[in-house]
Parts: structure tokens; sequence; C-alpha cells
């Protein structure tokens, strides 16, 4: 019977000590992934107070509302006087009509908001900054006209745009 002696235990548990060691000296010691110019990968309080934020965007430009024309669509069609034949009553399957036949409309609607919303994220510049205070004092200047999710690089490093726990409008560090 072949068995193995306490010495060899502790071999393996020497060398899976040792490299376990080498692992976090490793990690601990990488550099490549620091940031740049003293600039830490943590969480930056932008502004104490998040609501606003967004609050200018989504709205198609001229304030075009898709749950306005939905309501309008429905009345239109319920009050119409002629109705799709062989119908002559305003029943249940003419209120599923006219439900049925306005959510296309609102569809259309909300999937022409999306496009109009990113044809314009894609002509923002982007949201680049050389210092924190730089992007602090911008994004609290134009709450309104950023989302939450937004990515924001300051000297190099990428954060997004978020809340705290507390309400608070933060830039945490991107995890990539």
């Amino acid at each position: 019977m072949v068995g193995t002696s306490s010495t060899d235990s502790m071999g393996n548990g020497t060398r899976l000590l040792a490299l376990l060691s080498a692992a976090m000296v490793a990690w601990a010691g990488c550099g490549h992934a620091r940031p740049a110019q003293g600039l830490s990968a943590r969480t930056y309080v932008i502004d104490e107070d998040a609501s606003g934020v967004g609050s200018a965007l989504g709205t198609g430009g001229a304030g075009y509302n898709c749950d306005d024309e939905l309501n309008q669509c429905f009345t239109r069609c319920w009050e119409s006087a002629q109705q799709p034949y062989p119908h002559v009553e305003r029943n249940e399957w003419y209120y599923e009509h006219c439900t049925r036949e306005c959510r296309k409309q609102y569809m259309q609607c909300v999937e022409g908001l999306e496009k109009e919303e990113a044809e314009r994220v894609k002509k923002r510049p982007p949201l680049e900054f050389s210092s924190f205070d730089k992007a602090r004092d911008w994004i609290r200047a134009h709450k309104a006209e950023v989302a939450l999710g937004t990515v924001v690089v300051v000297a190099g490093v990428a954060f997004i745009l978020a809340t705290g726990g507390s309400g608070a409008l933060i830039l945490a560090p991107l995890a990539l």
C-alpha cells in the first residue's frame, strides 16, 4: 500500500500558500489598471440631490406625448359614427377594436421618438473632462440634459452617472 507522508501533504499546502501569495502580490502591485493623474476609480458625489436629471430628455424635441395621442385616438375611435361592418353598437368587441388600432399608432409614436432620441445621442459630443471639478460643475449645470447611465470620462477614467442610496447624484467607476 502506497501512502502519503505528512511531509508530502505539508509540501502541497506550502506550494498552495506560495501560489496564493504570489497571486495576491501580483494583483495588489498591478499598476496598469490604475487611473492616471491621481484620479482614483472611486465613487464621486456630484450633487446631494438627483432630482431633475434627464428631465429634458425623451420629449421628442417639441414635447410630443404619445400617451396623449393614444387617449385622443381611442376617444376618436369610440365616438366615431361609423363602425366597422357589421358592428353597429359600442360593445366589448368594439372596445377591443379601438384599443388594438390605437395601440398600433401608439407603438409607432414611441418608436419614432426613440429613433429621434438615438439620433440626438449620436450627435452629442462625448462627455470627457480633464478634471473631476470640471465634470462636476458641468453636470450640475446640465442635469436636465443628461440621463442616468451616461458614461462620463474624467482624465481618461470611465465613470457612469448613477444615484446613490440616499438619492445623491454620483459618478461611479465603470467596470468593464
